[in-house]
């Protein structure tokens, strides 16, 4: 008769024992980045995080970092690493959202999202690439189904989100053979990540369904614990299909999204935003295709 199996080993099945890996999390106080650290450190495993803001909330240690600083990045990652002993798994999960219509110049805020969501995670990668490589650890992209699929209005978003999967096919290939690298696609989740797309009129609530915050999270642990590393994971079965879609018939998610996008300019969803005036100026009048 074999052994009783411990809850802990009933709950793993194949995936490895989280407990004594050493992760850094970034964006960790944030909505997922918290979500993340206390499941991780529930499960036995040593957690550091960085964030912009730390808050006294924080289940694990979240250390102080602009990750848009090329000279903090470095430093801060180093004490991260040196409290934990060493690197198993980076999360890289800091990213911001915000308007930005693609037929408008880059501004500002352009710059903003493609420095966190994508040159952030890249500094990162960087300051912990020769941990990884000594540890043969893992590093986990918090993409986007945006980073596949694009939504209007939020160009910038989806561009940073579509850069990062570059980066890290960039960096599967030339570390692969020691570090592992996985991409986990979330559609949407209730966050304040949507606050400011909101606040300036362009809400996409009729273009996307919510997902449960929980299911992230799965995916994420899985995209660490699994015994063997996955390139791409997504966090819903509805996520599943979207991402064939978008990878294999881009042309069908394109027309589904123009015919959403026309049908909320027609219904006054834009109304009063500056920003979304030419998109709903050009469906005042209903296209013979629409």
């Amino acid at each position: 008769m074999s052994p009783a199996k411990s809850p802990l080993s009933a709950l793993l099945g194949g995936h490895r024992d989280p407990r004594g890996l050493r992760v850094l999390v970034t964006g960790a106080s944030g909505t997922f980045g918290r979500a993340i650290c206390a499941r991780l450190a529930a499960l036995g495993a040593h957690v550091a995080g960085i964030d912009l803001a730390p808050s006294p909330e924080d289940p694990v240690e979240v250390l102080a970092c602009d990750i848009t600083d090329d000279e903090a990045v470095p430093a801060v990652v180093a004490r991260a690493i040196a409290s934990l002993g060493g690197l198993d798994v980076l999360i890289n999960n800091a990213g911001i959202g915000g308007p930005a219509p693609a037929e408008l110049p880059p501004g500002a805020e352009v710059r903003r999202q493609m420095d966190i969501n994508l040159l952030g995670a890249w500094r990162v990668t960087a300051a912990c690439l020769g941990d990884l490589i000594a540890s043969r650890g893992r590093v986990v992209m918090l993409a986007s189904r945006m980073a596949v699929m694009q939504l209007p209005l939020a160009a910038a978003y989806g561009a940073s989100k579509r850069a990062l999967v570059a980066y890290a096919d960039a960096l599967r290939v030339e570390v692969g053979t020691h570090v592992s690298v996985t991409c986990v696609y979330p559609s949407a989740v209730r966050s304040p990540i949507h606050d400011s797309t909101a606040a300036a009129g362009l809400s996409l609530e009729g273009m996307s369904r919510y997902e449960p915050l929980e299911g992230v999270v799965d995916t994420v642990l899985a995209a660490v614990l699994r015994r063997r590393a996955r390139r791409d994971l997504t966090t819903t079965r509805r996520g599943a299909v979207e991402f064939f879609l978008a990878r294999h018939l881009p042309g069908v998610t394109d027309r589904i999204i123009a015919r959403t996008l026309a049908q909320r300019a027609r219904s006054g969803a834009f109304a009063g935003a500056d920003l979304a005036s030419g998109v709903v100026a050009r469906h005042s009048v209903p296209h013979a295709d629409a």
